[in-house]
């Protein structure tokens, strides 16, 4: 008959291996259009440690955002494979009516709430989320995006996933180029 210690260490043991004790953090995100579904993301402590690397391998703030920009990316990738959002396009028009769809509103909240994710662990070292911000141009034509801002110098960008199908890095663009209408190559 085994010892008691030696039942106790097996069962650290087995604790340790990972994703059987893996810490997993939630995230509610929204789609079809103005947060009209949500649903929770569970993501892994083994699926965010790689992100945590890519983060930290930043040396500084511009290395940073393009992390950020790829972090982004991968995140909807993990939503993806839990929610309807793997369906979702760039832009709002080749969604078509599938559930999963996602419009500037979805993608705006969404965003803040994984940059928050990341804020919430230390991971973000050169910035710091703000809320989401609105670019109104003429009267009919609104978008919304994520924010973040840079501590050293107070620049603001945004963090724009609308663009892209899901998985796709988010465009990471200076404030006011993006209130200005510039938007990113979008092949």
């Amino acid at each position: 008959m085994p010892s008691r210690s030696a039942g106790s260490l097996a069962l650290l043991g087995v604790l340790a291996l990972p994703g059987l004790a893996a810490h997993a953090d939630e995230v509610t995100i929204c789609y079809n259009y103005g947060c009209y579904a949500r649903a929770p993301v569970d993501y892994s402590a083994a699926q965010l440690a790689p992100l945590q690397k890519m983060l930290a391998a930043a040396g500084d703030a511009r290395a940073e955002r393009a992390a950020i920009a790829a972090v982004i990316g991968r995140m909807y990738a993990i939503a993806g494979e839990q929610t309807p959002v793997w369906r979702d396009k760039g832009g709002n028009y080749a969604d078509g009516g599938e559930n999963g769809k996602m419009d500037c509103i979805d993608h705006s909240t969404n965003t803040t709430a994984f940059l928050r994710l990341l804020q919430a662990h230390g991971w973000l070292r050169f910035h710091d989320v703000m809320e989401p911000l609105l670019r109104r141009r003429w009267f009919f034509a609104e978008h919304w995006a994520a924010r973040i801002r840079e501590r050293e110098t107070q620049q603001v960008y945004v963090v724009d996933s609308w663009f892209f199908d899901n998985g796709h890095p988010a465009a990471v663009l200076p404030v006011a180029d993006w209130l200005a209408g510039r938007t990113p190559r979008v092949q």
